[in-house]
This record gives structure tokens, C-alpha cells and sequence, in this order.
């Protein structure tokens, strides 16, 4: 049993290759440009999205993308101080470049301070359209 496992470990490790960049290949000055939405106050939803951007960012080189999450709707619970664990993971990601931007439109339907969000965090009008902007300026869009 021990040998069948160890070949059956063997193919799996053969099988699998390395994923092939597209050509240009992503480099500081040809960075991928990928936005993320939050749009739920779930944790686990947050979590996926946060913890998304990190995979991305582990395999392309921080300094080789771009990247922005958008929160709006529910979602701008993950750019709010008071949730200190989801908190804490966004500045980690901000320390790698990782621009938090915030609807404006949201903060006013929910009464939401400035000061109420982790430091640093970029209010637009709307969400929404920053999103669509990006978008049609190339940018590629992860659908959580």
C-alpha cells in the first residue's frame, strides 16, 4: 500500500506543471492590473477575497501587479477599524502595495465616518464605477 501511494504521489507531482505567464510576462514595468470587489459583510467572503489577492500576489511578484479591491454595499465592513482581524489583514496587504478603495455612496447610506476606516483607504463616489472604469482601461476583473 505504501509503494502504490508513493507512485500514485509521484504522478500527481508530474502532472501538475507550473502555470505559463502570458507573453508580455508580467514585470515591473508591464504589471498586471487586477481589481477585486467585496461586496458581503460575510467573513468567510472577505476572507476568500483577501486571501485571493494574497495568491496573486505570491505568484506574480508584488512588485509586478497592480492592484485595487473595491468594498462597497455590505462589503465595506472589511475596510472598517472596528473588525480588527479583517483589519489587520488589509494593511498587511496595503504594506504590499494593494490599493482599499471605498464607495462613497455606501458610506453615506450606512452613516459611515472617514475616521471609522483603516488608514489610507481611498474613497470614490462609487464604487461601482471605479470598478467599471478600471475595467475599460484593461484592467482585469476577479469575480469573487
Amino acid at each position: 500500500m505504501k509503494k502504490f501511494t508513493l507512485i500514485l504521489l509521484s504522478i500527481c507531482m508530474f502532472s501538475f506543471g507550473d502555470t505559463e505567464f502570458a507573453q508580455p510576462m508580467p514585470a515591473i514595468d508591464n504589471q498586471r492590473q487586477i481589481i477585486f470587489s467585496i461586496k458581503s459583510d460575510d467573513d468567510e467572503e472577505i476572507n476568500h477575497v483577501l486571501s485571493s489577492a494574497n495568491n496573486v500576489l505570491k505568484l506574480y511578484g508584488p512588485e509586478n501587479v497592480e492592484m485595487k479591491i473595491v468594498a462597497y454595499y455590505h462589503g465595506i465592513k472589511a475596510l472598517q477599524k472596528i473588525h480588527k482581524d479583517i483589519a489587520l489583514r488589509v494593511r498587511a496587504l496595503m504594506l504590499l502595495d494593494v490599493e482599499f478603495v471605498v464607495c462613497g455612496n455606501t458610506m453615506k447610506t450606512k452613516n459611515i465616518k472617514k475616521g471609522e476606516l483603516i488608514e489610507d483607504t481611498v474613497i470614490v463616489t462609487a464604487g461601482i464605477v471605479e470598478m467599471i472604469e478600471r475595467v475599460k482601461e484593461g484592467w482585469i476583473y476577479i469575480v469573487p
